[in-house]
């Protein structure tokens, strides 16, 4: 029973969630991912060749898939990650987000009901879906006000976050209805290696090296807490192994910092770790564009319930975590050069025989956030 099942363990946070899995020796894990546009099997490079990392292509919505995963692996844990997960691309296609974030995830939690009343008492009792959200779905909160706590209610503005929002209101129903023995966390903006290059911290990294503007929505001034991905995994264990049944957890880096802030940042360690003569400093490239609708002003996350009740502090600073990543991402073209021309999804067509990628980014798209 020392088996997580772990969905959509190729992208960003849930391939990292798994290399630490595995690196720490902390469980045998299959692997579940679609591998649309943002999931990479490049990501889990380091664990070719482990016996005891076992994956598959597969929607989380395909109910017998999982049915028969479940049953033949016999996980004490799911931890879900499998989500659509940006904002612009829900507000061009919210469809897409609607089937994975809350029609998915309502079938996860059937079959995870399904295998779990099925299980014998004891295992029963050690069974836990931590569900993985974010702090989106508590909406926008104003320059002065507090942070989001655990309690605070949800008022989503895109499509995104209303479909997470949905996703956390179905686990806490079959909690409550059925008993199962869920737990939510809502975590503030991650960044990190092998993030896809449309999000704002690699966005500003590929176009910074590459001499290409770096766009910014609207003023610059829209806030969010960041995490690095890494003590957001760290904390997701703590909470599998030490967090109350039925509770939520928000998941903070302390770490509050305007989009433009950011962009200065990663420009001046550029200068430093990228040095081009011809164009720096890499301040130079930065771009005013129309903000997006619906831009949320700012996010801020409270973490003191995981921090009172588990333990549990971010161990990077920004500066140092930042410094990793861009340091990362440097050191690792070939991943880069994959992402952006698409070759990744080729590998994958070849191998699975799957069509579920979407486009490569574009890397001199707007920074989001």
């Amino acid at each position: 029973m020392n088996t997580i099942l772990v969905t959509g363990g190729a992208g960003f946070i849930g391939s990292t969630f798994v290399l630490l899995t595995r690196q720490q020796g902390l469980a045998r894990v299959v692997n579940l991912d679609l591998l649309t546009y943002a999931g990479n099997l490049m990501n889990l490079e380091a664990l070719s060749g482990d016996p005891d990392h076992l994956f598959t292509v597969g929607d989380i919505g395909d109910r017998p898939l999982v049915q028969a995963m479940l049953e033949r692996y016999r996980p004490r844990a799911v931890v879900n990650f499998a989500a659509e997960s940006h904002v612009d691309r829900s507000i061009d296609g919210p469809e897409d987000f609607i089937q994975t974030n809350v029609v998915g995830t309502f079938h996860l939690l059937e079959e995870c009901r399904r295998y779990w009343q099925a299980l014998p008492a004891a295992q029963r009792e050690r069974f836990r879906l931590l569900h993985v959200s974010t702090d989106e779905v508590y909406g926008s909160l104003a320059p002065d006000a507090p942070a989001f706590t655990e309690n605070h209610p949800y008022a989503p503005n895109s499509p995104y976050s209303a479909s997470k929002a949905a996703s956390d209101h179905l686990v806490r129903a079959y909690h409550h209805t059925h008993g199962l023995p869920t737990i939510t966390t809502n975590c503030s903006n991650n960044y990190g290696p092998r993030q896809f290059p449309e999000k704002l911290i690699p966005l500003l990294i590929v176009n910074g090296c590459k001499g290409a503007p770096l766009p910014i929505y609207g003023d610059g001034l829209n806030v969010r807490d960041w995490l690095y991905v890494e003590d957001h995994c760290q904390a997701l264990h703590t909470v599998l192994d030490r967090g109350r049944v039925g509770e939520v957890y928000n998941i903070g880096g302390n770490c509050e910092r305007s989009n433009l802030e950011i962009v200065r940042t990663v420009c001046r360690l550029l200068d430093q770790l990228d040095p081009a003569p011809a164009r720096t400093p890499h301040e130079a490239l930065i771009t005013f564009v129309k903000d997006r609708p619906g831009h949320d002003r700012r996010y801020a996350i409270d973490a003191g319930k995981i921090q009172r009740e588990l333990g549990w502090r971010p161990r990077e600073t920004f500066a140092t975590g930042l410094n990793q990543t861009i340091r990362w991402y440097l050191d690792n073209p070939c991943w880069l050069e994959a992402v952006q021309n698409g070759s990744y999804r080729d590998w994958i067509e070849r191998h699975y025989g799957t069509n579920s990628a979407g486009p490569a980014a574009t890397p001199t798209a707007p920074v989001r956030s």
